[in-house]
């Protein structure tokens, strides 16, 4: 009897490893075919090491493709190598004012007497501490500042410093103020797709960090291998790893199979439009009202998104339906004349529905 249940997975057991391994978040020991890429950022970074000032980059390319993995990656290295640069990151979506940034920092240099302090007065203690050695900023989705104020201090205050500044949009930088953008003067560093080559290399090395040997049907992750290059997001292929190993879980198989990925992959949609952790709340309510009215010109949209109780202006409105078309969720077009002269329709992006076909 005990041969009928060979390929049953016991209650006790798992196909998993170490599942923190399929988040987008996890920072393996190497970051594979980014290399070119770093060793740019840290040829901008190295004069800090020597008593110089650094240069600043602008890192530009589309999600998914390992522009926040790298530069963490640096930040790492430089924590590891030496306290006489201190590397700050901030995720701009997260934290996209001047005053909320100047907290983060004051966090993570352990200043802790920020109780109202204004903007100006916790600045001058970053300048003096920072002054003292010297910083690595690096900026994560630049593009969702509200203000660049910070910006323009650092530059102009900061001694030592390199900035780091990512962004999925390219033309971000040359819509800058021209105060900050003549000071700047950034190298420019794009990240270019991942080949199928390399999507697959990337994956399997997160499967083998992820999973218990020998559970991957090589056919399975060949599949996800090409839907995560369709998508050109690594964060698809991450999630498809972690769900077809629960189909198979579920179904208590020693084997992940294609059948599981395919299963997963009929899941594809929830995890784009509902299960993006990179979308701020009012980003992720408007990409519902889209997603509802899909095909909608921007005016009405708006109109319904009072409605529904929003509590944007129209500005604001529209600048949060410019970045969901930049991260692909939405498409915009743009058509000229008729009876309302120019108008904008916005589409609900259903690349995600033409992936899950097979």
């Amino acid at each position: 009897m005990g041969g009928m249940f060979k390929d049953i997975l016991g209650s006790s057991e798992s196909l998993f490893r170490d599942d923190v391994a399929l988040d987008y978040s996890y920072q393996p020991k190497l970051i594979p075919y980014r290399e070119k890429e770093q060793m740019y950022i840290v040829s901008c970074i190295k004069p800090l090491f020597q008593g110089r000032n650094g240069k600043n980059v602008f890192v530009h390319g589309q999600p998914g493709i390992g522009k926040t993995a790298a530069c963490l990656h640096i930040k790492k290295e430089i924590e590891e190598e030496t306290d006489d640069i201190v590397p700050i990151y901030i995720n701009c979506w997260q934290k996209n004012t001047t005053h909320k940034i100047i907290l983060d920092i004051c966090e993570i240099l352990d200043y802790k007497f920020v109780q109202n302090r204004r903007t100006e007065e916790l600045f001058a203690v970053i300048r003096q501490l920072l002054n003292r050695k010297a910083a690595v900023f690096i900026f994560d989705e630049a593009d969702r500042l509200e203000d660049i104020d910070l910006l323009y201090m650092i530059i102009e205050e900061i001694y030592k410093k390199s900035i780091v500044l990512i962004t999925n949009r390219k033309g971000w930088l040359a819509d800058l103020d021209e105060r900050v953008k003549s000071r700047l003067t950034a190298e420019m560093l794009e990240f270019r797709p991942y080949s199928l080559a390399e999507t697959r290399g990337i994956l399997k090395q997160r499967m083998e960090y992820a999973f218990v040997p020998g559970v991957w049907d090589e056919e399975a992750l060949e599949l996800v291998s090409k839907k995560a290059f369709d998508a050109q997001d690594m964060r698809t292929g991450l999630y498809l790893l972690r769900e077809a190993a629960n189909m198979a879980e579920g179904k208590s198989s020693r084997k992940i199979t294609v059948q599981h990925a395919q299963e997963a992959l009929s899941k594809l949609g929830e995890f784009t439009s509902k299960g993006n952790d990179t979308l701020a709340a009012d980003e992720q309510a408007i990409l519902d009202l889209v997603k509802n009215s899909s095909g909608s010109k921007i005016g009405s949209l708006f109109e319904l998104y009072q409605k529904q109780g929003g509590n944007l202006a129209y500005g604001s409105f529209r600048r949060r339906v410019d970045r969901l078309e930049r991260d692909r969720f939405v498409c915009l077009e743009k058509t000229e004349g008729g009876a309302e002269g120019n108008t904008t329709i916005v589409k609900f992006n259903d690349a995600v529905k033409k992936l899950t076909e097979f």
